[in-house]
């Protein structure tokens, strides 16, 4: 893995979030994208070197929702930035860590994407994080 990518945050209203970020950060936010695939509408920051995603479900059936819903407000998950999404998954799952998604999904902010359960590693949610390279 080469860094810290994104920190994700669940947030209740994005709009509220944006403008608490943006007070905090010095900076307003440079992207909204909404996933639907995943019932997610996001914002991002950079901050220096750093990346925050702020995450608002968009319905009720979504992981932020029900992440929301069971533990509030508050960081949602870690995400690495890899050069090779697919060996890493492969060499994470030969470690012995549980893999929520083998394949690879596209994700926000140009990103192919995969999760590591929080089980295996110390309740925090792992994202991997590819940049989709255009050809």
């Amino acid at each position: 893995m080469d860094k810290i990518e994104h920190i994700g945050i669940a947030v209740k209203s994005l709009e509220a979030s944006n403008a608490l970020f943006a007070k905090l950060l010095g900076v307003p936010h440079y992207k909204i994208e909404e996933v639907a695939s995943e019932g997610v509408k996001t914002s991002f920051f950079q901050s220096g070197p750093n990346k925050i995603e702020l995450l608002e479900a968009t319905n009720s059936e979504s992981p932020i929702a029900k992440f929301l819903e069971k533990k509030g407000e508050g960081i949602h998950h870690v995400a690495f930035a890899v050069e090779d999404i697919v060996a890493e998954i492969a060499r994470l799952k030969a470690e012995g860590f549980t893999v929520l998604n083998e394949i690879p999904k596209q994700g926000a902010d140009n990103k192919l994407v995969a999760f590591l359960h929080p089980k295996g590693t110390n309740g925090v949610l792992v994202e991997l994080c590819q940049e989709i390279k255009e050809r």
